[in-house]
């Protein structure tokens, strides 16, 4: 009797060698799989696990759900169903092969039948699973402190609108010292075979470029969620995903919630992330220790997810946490607070991203011949630098075209009366303010600084703009959009007493982290008659 526990083990090693030799995984009765395979330090840089190259253990690897670390021979296994994404969880200290646009390749997907028919091109079909799924992976040195481009929303509809933001954004950037750069959603508006046009303008910049997926990075002739990032998978990999770099653990959502109603209805989003998505971030979560950074990156706000709640007790009691995201094409520092659900001990950091496209491509052009696309909240287009230093991070926000220092907008009169000093209203548009931020004006050389007053509303420079476009006719642009809330206004009467004379009205801020901005603006200040005078000619 005791013979047959040996004689199945026996039986059982044969079947995995002779499953080993034949180059196909193991199929289970219930038609899942189990995929195998190493991550390793591909030494000669081709790929493909030779002998003698290290492999490397506690790296962790996943199938968009479970996540295993490999054990100390380098290996890992995972289920697989016929429609499955396996990725490596970049560690810190190692980099993943890169395609030739620089976008990682850190993934093996898994559709022996390839993607369904579609507008767009999915994915085509890969065949049986290989017997091993091997993750190469390079080393490189990740300092504590580095920074990160963020683009929210480039959002071209054609290739005319690509060569914008190569002019716009692309050229001044070349040579940046950033470590890697991410697309926050809405890479492309609508026509997905420009993915790779895109790609090849980004990766210009000579850095790896992560991608998140927005609502017009999906297919709009999927029949349900799960086959709406087809394309997107055929050009990025998983549309959910996390890497480590430096001492920062990245998280990367799927906020896109597709929904057809029923078939041959037209079907529309929603922000959300699903319960599939809930369960990787839960299972990546619980690997990051409580004292590591950790950034979550989406196109749509997360105050906009309609599952967040799930998601605000996964990172409500990490001490070092905050998120960013696109979509709304204005710029914003959200505090999330109890009133929204937050139980957390004090309010989390969610930045709403300036958008590449501002108000996707819109307004007069420059002499260039780019649209001006100032977004709806006075603030110019352009991108997020974050600079990270172990579980600090600051966001510095750049305009696109423009130097570094523009941070502002002041908007005044020309000319104002002595007699209506004040009475004359005004305002600075600091583009990266927050609630937090202290700002503060002076008119001429000396004097006390008049602190501003943080004033939620619509800028009116921007208004003006919007409306003097609009009432130009035979134009060959697309107006602006309606003018929308600033949550980076401020306001403030000049003071009594100024003398006649030209004088350079100043503006300083110091924003939430503690960067300090400068800026001025030239305004002329004559005397009452002189003023009544003028009045009276032009009458």
């Amino acid at each position: 009797m005791r013979l047959r526990p040996l004689l199945k083990l026996l039986l059982s090693l044969l079947f995995i060698t002779s499953y080993h030799e034949s180059g196909q995984a193991d199929t289970k009765k219930d038609g899942q799989q189990t995929a195998t395979g190493y991550v390793f330090y591909d030494a000669n840089h081709n790929r493909k696990r030779d002998a003698g190259e290290q492999v490397l253990p506690c790296v962790r690897v996943s199938n968009g759900r479970d996540i295993v670390c490999t054990d100390e021979n380098g290996q890992y296994q995972l289920p697989v169903t016929d429609d499955t994404i396996l990725f490596v969880i970049k560690p810190q200290g190692w980099r993943t092969p890169l395609s030739k646009n620089l976008t990682p390749e850190f993934y093996y997907i898994h559709k022996p039948n390839g993607s369904p028919k579609s507008k767009y091109a999915g994915v085509k079909p890969t065949g049986p699973l290989p017997a091993s799924v091997d993750f190469p992976l390079y080393p490189q040195k990740e300092p504590a402190q580095f920074r990160a481009l963020f683009f929210g929303d480039p959002q071209p509809r054609n290739q005319k609108e690509i060569d914008y933001i190569a002019h716009d954004v692309l050229e001044e950037l070349v040579g940046t010292d950033a470590s890697f750069g991410v697309t926050l959603g809405d890479i492309l508006f609508d026509d997905l075979s420009l993915f790779e046009s895109q790609a090849r303008g980004i990766a210009l910049l000579g850095i790896p470029w992560y991608n998140v997926i927005g609502n017009h990075d999906i297919n709009y002739d999927a029949p349900n969620d799960k086959l709406s990032d087809e394309t997107f998978e055929r050009a990025f990999g998983p549309a959910y995903y996390s890497f480590d770099y430096g001492q920062v653990h990245f998280l990367v959502l799927d906020d896109i919630e597709w929904i057809v109603p029923e078939k041959g209805k037209k079907g529309k989003y929603q922000g959300g992330l699903g319960k599939e998505q809930m369960e990787f971030i839960k299972n990546d979560l619980k690997q990051i220790p409580e004292d590591q950074l950790v950034v979550l990156m989406m196109h749509i706000p997360l105050v906009d997810v309609k599952d967040r709640q799930q998601l605000y007790r996964l990172i409500e009691k990490r001490p070092f946490c905050m998120s960013i995201s696109g979509h709304t094409h204005h710029h914003e520092h959200r505090f999330i607070t109890k009133a929204d659900g937050w139980r957390g001990p004090k309010p989390h950091h969610h930045v709403i991203n300036v958008t590449v496209s501002g108000s996707w491509w819109s307004g007069a052009p420059d002499e260039r011949g780019i649209p001006h696309t100032m977004m709806a909240d006075g603030a110019p287009n352009g991108y997020s630098i974050i600079s990270f230093d172990g579980k600090d991070y600051n966001v510095d926000f750049r305009a696109a075209g423009r130097p570094d220092d523009y941070q502002m907008n002041i908007i005044a009169p020309e000319e104002v009366a002595t007699d209506q000093l004040a009475k004359t209203d005004i305002y600075v548009n600091v583009f990266n303010g927050s609630e937090k931020s202290k700002v503060e004006m002076l008119i001429g050389n000396s004097g006390t600084w008049i602190p501003m007053q943080h004033k939620v509303g619509i800028d009116p420079s921007f208004k003006k703009l919007s409306e003097t476009e609009k009432s130009i006719k035979d134009k060959k642009w697309r107006d602006l959009p309606k003018p929308k809330k600033s949550t980076h206004l401020w306001h403030a009467k000049l003071p009594e007493g100024v003398k006649p004379g030209t004088h350079l009205l100043r503006v300083r801020t110091v924003e939430m982290d503690g960067d300090k901005h400068q800026s001025g603006r030239v305004i002329r200040v004559i005397p009452a008659k002189q003023a009544q005078k003028t009045a009276s000619t032009e009458k």
